[in-house]
């Protein structure tokens, strides 16, 4: 009979910010009190805050941890979000909204939006978004959350995810996870030693020379990697190539109304530009590609077109898109920017941080560390990253825009082989296919396709069993009930101010009191306004 394995006794969480406060509210909760758990962060080392949208799978995190959303909402300024607006990528003046929701219902076996490119080629369906409740109601700035209780109805269907403050939701988090035992260091690591007989990390050194020793390592030090690289040197899969966008300026402005329930990303000469509306804010940035413009003048086409007057100086991130090689190397596990760094065009970061913690804990090791566990969680990490990444890189390549280099590089550019597949099969017949449970649905993907103007050359043949008449009928019925529905539903202010505001001027001293401290650490490093992170 097998002995029983050695359990592991002590999970040392290694910075905090969004990613470690999560990993470790999470872990406190779902693993309970036979784990000590240990977080470690400087209130001197800034965090990068992209990460304020997030997609609906969020609510799964939410409701492990038994939050209360009204709750969760007033202590992170945040709003919801049925989707996300893009302007201008398939061709300048073009928008589309790629909305969580469902589309019409389909018909039998055959996918609904087959039926609606039957009926637009032949002039009789409205846009898309028409048909959707998600996008509907965003296009509408309203908001309510699904009734569950109203069957058939497209009011059951919808499906909301979040716009907040990072920094907020990572307070409120460590709220959260102290108060499950969780203890809090204070205080600059400076590195890590390791086992001689077999690389693993047995513990991180303070600044000063304080030593806490550990069995299971989290990697939350961002861009720098401190365990993961700069400690084991695990390596790092360069995707710069597909995803040639290497910086981003982020500044927050003030809140303009309407209170959008949807986050927009607008297509600019070199890369994008994103705006998050808040409660108390407004959060925007410009992610773009030094190859083709120069840094000042990206600050300048973000400064240009915010939509209300700027908070703070500019802040500028530069990064290589990519991931480690392993997510998991011996005894420590890279979670958020440490474990890489996906372009925030489809409000992933978060979600990856959230899969990442939940995918720990079903491979949650004893001390001994089987190959066989961390074989599986890498293989499995390095397909989600990778499919992920196609998605964004179809937003790229599927475009007619030739107006810049930028967009010449891109649209001509070869792109992965999953992705290529992913095109032909759409191109051909209409088709897409959800393999192996990777995160963006069938309907995400139709979205985008048809979005960015890539049409099918034909659509399903089943379609033609059923009679134009009919079907003209059918997708008549399906947008005229959505527009109901969407008549009757409160705008999304309305909504928020009834349910979940925020204490707007507590939430706006915080802010202007975390903006100061950010001016005098710089001040006293002599780093300036505009400090520069880079990836390890």
């Amino acid at each position: 009979m097998p002995t029983q394995p050695t359990h592991i006794q002590h999970i040392v969480i290694a910075g905090g910010g969004t990613a470690g406060w999560m990993a470790a509210a999470a872990l406190a909760k779902l693993l309970g009190t036979a784990w000590r758990i240990t977080l470690i962060e400087s209130e001197e080392i800034g965090t990068v805050g992209v990460g304020e949208a997030t997609i609906p799978l969020i609510n799964i995190y939410n409701n492990a941890l038994e939050l209360d959303e009204n709750l969760f909402m007033r202590e992170t300024a945040a709003t919801f979000k049925l989707g996300i607006e893009f302007v201008n990528w398939g061709r300048q003046g073009d928008r589309y909204i790629h909305g969580f929701g469902p589309l019409g219902p389909d018909i039998g076996l055959t996918k609904f939006h087959h039926y609606w490119l039957k009926m637009r080629a032949l002039g009789q369906a409205d846009d898309l978004d028409a048909y959707s409740i998600n996008n509907a109601a965003a296009k509408a700035n309203k908001f309510i959350r699904a009734q569950r209780d109203m069957g058939n109805s497209p009011l059951a269907e919808i499906a909301h995810a979040y716009h907040f403050d990072a920094g907020l939701y990572a307070a409120f988090l460590r709220r959260y996870a102290e108060k499950l035992g969780v203890v809090r260091l204070e205080g600059k690591i400076s590195g890590a030693t390791t086992r001689p007989e077999d690389g693993f990390v047995d513990a991180v050194v303070m600044e000063g020379g304080r030593r806490i020793e550990g069995d299971l390592f989290i990697d939350c030090t961002g861009f720098r990697g401190l365990l993961i690289e700069q400690a084991l040197h695990t390596g790092y899969d360069d995707w710069s190539h597909w995803l040639p966008a290497d910086r981003a300026w982020a500044v927050p402005c003030e809140s303009v109304n309407p209170l959008t329930p949807y986050t927009r990303s607008t297509a600019r000469t070199a890369g994008w530009q994103w705006r998050i509306p808040l409660q108390h804010r407004t959060g925007n940035g410009h992610v773009f590609s030094s190859k083709f413009i120069g840094e000042q003048d990206a600050a300048d086409v973000l400064m240009q077109n915010l939509d209300g007057a700027p908070l703070a100086d500019p802040r500028m991130l530069k990064f290589v898109t990519g991931k480690r090689k392993q997510l998991w190397n011996k005894n420590v596990v890279a979670v958020g920017l440490a474990s890489g760094f996906m372009e925030p065009l489809e409000s992933t970061s978060i979600h990856l941080i959230q899969n990442t913690i939940a995918r720990l804990t079903t491979f949650f090791p004893y001390r001994k560390f089987d190959a066989a566990d961390i074989a599986e969680f890498n293989r499995q990490s390095d397909f989600e990253f990778e499919r992920i990444r196609d998605f964004i890189i179809l937003h790229y390549k599927a475009t007619e825009r030739d107006d810049t280099a930028f967009w010449n590089y891109v649209r001509t550019m070869p792109i992965p082989d999953t992705l290529q597949h992913k095109f032909d099969l759409f191109r051909s017949n209409g088709r897409v296919f959800r393999e192996n449970g990777e995160l963006f649905s069938e309907i995400s993907w139709v979205e985008v396709f048809l979005g960015q103007r890539v049409m099918p050359e034909a659509y399903h043949p089943l379609v033609d069993t059923l009679p134009e008449a009919k079907i003209a009928d059918f997708l008549k019925s399906v947008r005229h009930t959505i527009a109901r529905c969407v008549d009757a539903m409160p705008t999304h202010a309305e909504f928020v101010a009834q349910h979940c505001a925020t204490d707007i001027p507590k939430r706006k001293a915080e802010a202007e009191a975390a903006a100061m401290a950010m001016k005098k650490m710089q001040a006293a490093a002599g780093a300036g306004p505009k400090p520069a992170v880079q990836t390890a």
